[in-house]
């Protein structure tokens, strides 16, 4: 049990780490009330594990260990949930109403929509 904590812990650190980059990218490149690095890397990160998962489901082309440290950890780490309900309340505080109707809906319908990429990506191999 230790040793798969440590690897989901390797995973969080690099998805952590990545998501930390991310976040100064966007920044760097746009300045807006629009959180882009939340939104880039929730996106991204559900393309990730629609893939992940298409290939766990596929049979077994993901060890358990692999899937501790690329799922738990990785995504666990680059994905953000609670800075994504922080964004909007913080839209909601600021009184950006325009920002909040396309950041909240687009999020959650692109990341679904890229789970679902992921997933046929891998079945169609």
């Amino acid at each position: 049990m230790i040793k798969m904590m440590l690897i989901a812990g390797v995973g969080g650190f690099i998805g952590t780490s990545l998501r930390f980059l991310t976040g100064k990218f966007c920044h760097l490149i746009v300045v807006s009330t629009f959180p882009l690095g939340t939104f880039v890397v929730n996106v991204v990160g559900s393309f990730i594990i629609g893939v992940l998962f298409g290939l766990v489901e596929k049979g077994n082309l993901v060890s358990p260990t692999m899937n501790v440290l690329l799922i738990t950890g990785f995504c666990g780490g680059f994905t953000t949930f609670s800075t994504f309900a922080d964004d909007i309340y913080m839209l909601i505080s600021q009184k950006h109403w325009l920002t909040l109707g396309v950041y909240a809906p687009l999020s959650v319908v692109l990341g679904v929509l890229m789970v679902m990429a992921g997933r046929m990506l891998i079945k169609s191999l």
